[in-house]
């Protein structure tokens, strides 16, 4: 499965966030850490924001900053937020064209793999990206 840009940044963001809790950051401060877009990081921390995962801060020396503990933060819940792009064309809400229904399993198969991805990032939380403690059930994060 390949997320989009928007929830790369996403993530990056609640991470650095978490990292620097409870810092206030600005979206163009957040930008230029990563090198990215001010313009688009400001609609990721919309998008952040309006779900609840961060809370923005008016003035002078206003931003962002994580609204939860990052241990409540579920990894397959914040792609959900942000990813909706579907996975492919069939899995369009506005309905599908494909000249190989209703015959065709891929869907099905991909629907089952999408689920299953996103029920495994569900088990990590923004604490886990964090932690350098041993991972949950033991598993080896490191590449």
């Amino acid at each position: 499965m390949r997320l989009t840009t928007f929830t790369d940044y996403g993530l990056r963001a609640l991470i650095l966030l978490a990292d620097r809790r409870p810092e206030v950051l600005s979206a163009g401060a957040i930008a230029d850490h990563f090198e990215v877009s001010r313009h688009h990081m400001a609609k990721v921390l919309q998008e952040l924001s309006a779900a609840g995962y961060v809370e923005g801060i008016r003035g002078a020396q206003g931003g962002v900053r994580l609204a939860r503990d990052p241990r409540d933060i579920r990894i397959g819940d914040v792609i959900r937020t942000l990813d909706n792009q579907p996975l492919v064309e069939c899995f369009s809400t506005q309905g599908s064209n494909c000249a190989l229904l209703p015959r065709c399993r891929l869907k099905g198969m991909l629907a089952r793999a999408e689920q299953g991805f996103l029920r495994e990032l569900d088990r990590f939380t923004l604490d886990d990206c964090l932690n350098k403690a041993p991972s949950p059930a033991g598993l080896d994060l490191s590449l």
